[in-house]
């Protein structure tokens, strides 16, 4: 009996062992086909990222097989690491039958970002819409909210941003020098004078009345819980970063403009020991390009551009692909993630997802291609 007991002992012993260990990573392979939890190719391009309560959330476009225009709506997935996601499904689909409504399907949306409100305890998305049949001529953001990180999300509004309204830090030189500017003395675009009137804000006041366009859009939630949104304007030629409101679900109309008439677009930002870094691609349709980077010791500037951040194969094309995200996770220390997409134009739903370790070098960060890796990177 004494001998049984201890056979039992060492058996409940090796079951306890077995029990609480850890998982081992698996790894992140960038560029190839990533099976959700029904063995589907995950479909949430242009994403973001949202951790709630041990729990990420993924959030992004569904391409279909021929368009990128908007045929399903906003997916949602969900994982505990990274790498098993399971299909959470349109957390804000289209509409089908209101015509009259502004994400009727076959319109534009893009770029979706959720972030959480603590004061409000709402799940809030922002997104670039564009109106069915119109191109990229309306250059919307548009909002929607939600109980709970899967949805289903209330569509609100869509609108452009700030109408009425001058960036916050504009000096009166400026002012005095923006009130000069005409539309009809710069027709010929891409030359230098015009360069240099967008730069003093010539499209900043041709969309003063109606508001500022936002197609690449970001959010950030600052330590203090302030909200912002970073956005590509005034014809993709400069961004701006606006302030939100309290609860997320408007703008303050306090907001600055960042590069002017630099062409950047595909904002990806995060903060690091107080300083914000943005990581941005250039302006080059479907086709990859250099990417870009700017910090800056406060959110509102002033912001010093960078060399690219990638290194290693194909890194003048930021490795095929285009930046959407940077993640924090919280689960390590010090540990960023970029976020960036693989565009397939000719079948947009088969376009593949690159997720790089964030590495620093003397508080610089820096990209490095990978084949394969896993989050123990983070460990090392």
């Amino acid at each position: 009996m004494t001998r049984f007991y201890g056979l039992l002992s060492i058996c409940l012993f090796l079951l306890s062992v077995s029990c609480t260990q850890k998982e081992p990573a698996k790894p992140i392979r960038s560029g190839e086909i990533w099976p959700d939890n029904q063995g589907v190719h995950i479909n949430a391009h242009g994403g973001g990222m949202l951790y709630h309560e041990g729990t990420y959330y993924w959030y992004g476009e569904n391409k279909s097989d021929s368009t990128s225009k908007a045929m399903v709506g906003i997916m949602c997935y969900s994982s505990k690491n990274l790498t098993d996601w399971k299909n959470e499904g349109a957390v804000l689909p289209v509409e089908l039958n209101d015509t009259t409504s502004d994400i009727i399907q076959g319109c534009i949306m893009e770029r979706p970002k959720v972030i959480y409100n603590e004061k409000t305890k709402k799940f809030v998305m922002w997104f670039h819409l564009e109106l069915k049949d119109k191109g990229y001529a309306a250059a919307r953001s548009a909002v929607a909210v939600s109980d709970l990180p899967t949805g289903p999300f209330q569509y609100l509004r869509s609108g452009r941003i700030n109408p009425g309204i001058l960036p916050f830090d504009i000096t009166a030189d400026q002012r005095n020098i923006l009130d000069t500017l005409q539309l009809e003395h710069f027709k010929e675009w891409w030359t230098p004078a015009w360069y240099e009137a967008i730069d003093k804000g010539l499209f900043l006041k041709r969309d003063l009345e109606g508001g500022q366009m936002a197609r690449d859009m970001q959010l950030f939630v600052d330590d203090d819980g302030k909200a912002y949104h970073i956005y590509s304007s005034e014809d993709n030629l400069t961004l701006h970063i606006a302030e939100l409101s309290e609860d997320y679900l408007s703008h303050t109309g306090k907001y600055v403009r960042l590069a002017p008439a630099g062409h950047n677009e595909a904002p990806a930002i995060f903060k690091k020991d107080g300083i914000y870094w943005m990581i941005t691609s250039g302006c080059t349709g479907w086709d990859p390009n250099e990417a870009r980077m700017f910090s800056a010791p406060s959110i509102w500037g002033p912001w010093t551009k960078h060399p690219n951040p990638c290194i290693g194969p194909n890194s003048e094309l930021t490795f095929g692909g285009q930046s959407t995200f940077v993640l924090n996770i919280p689960s390590k220390k010090n540990a960023y993630m970029f976020m960036a997409d693989i565009w397939r134009p000719k079948k947009p739903s088969d376009a593949r997802y690159i997720w790089l370790p964030i590495q620093f070098k003397d508080g610089i960060p820096y990209i490095e291609w990978m084949d394969s890796w896993t989050l123990d990177f983070f460990n090392e």
